[in-house]
């Protein structure tokens, strides 16, 4: 009996499983032109950014192929619509400028990248000192809380 229940309980998990491959969302993976970049304050900075950051505040994603299969396809379809909507940098100096400030501030806090990203994407993974150096950098190319220099995440 529970042997029975076993298999029926699988049975229904695949077909959902497979079913869910149905709905669409989550499968644009389009990358609009790039229009702008900033003015990192060094290539550094750039090479943190892109490493940790660029595949959901760019529009250059790299799509990886489990992107493809629900429901991760929705999570990293949801993560780089809002990570682009809310900070992009690909397109620089068309609005938007006023959210740099605060990138520095989120890398800092540990909220930026989000534990699950790193998790699927080790690269992702900045040691404490790495985070730092971004932190400082993108306080000197976007402005922000300590301007830069000697940046230490908090103006108390």
């Amino acid at each position: 009996m529970a042997k029975k229940i076993l298999l029926g309980t699988l049975t229904i998990l695949l077909l959902l499983g497979l079913g869910i491959q149905l709905v669409p969302y989550g499968r644009d993976h389009t990358n609009p032109p790039v229009t702008g970049e900033p003015n990192w304050d060094s290539p550094r900075t750039r090479e943190l950014f892109y490493r940790a950051c660029a595949d959901c505040h760019s529009n250059e994603t790299v799509w990886p192929w489990y992107s493809n299969i629900a429901p991760l396809s929705w999570l990293i379809q949801r993560d780089v619509e809002v990570g682009r909507s809310e900070f992009n940098i690909s397109t620089w100096n068309q609005g938007g400028e006023d959210e740099g400030g605060e990138a520095a501030e989120t890398v800092l806090e540990g909220s930026m990248p989000p534990a699950i990203y790193s998790l699927f994407r080790p690269a992702a993974r900045l040691s404490p000192q790495e985070k730092e150096q971004l932190a400082q950098g993108l306080a000197a190319t976007f402005g922000g809380q300590g301007g830069g220099e000697g940046y230490e995440g908090d103006d108390d």
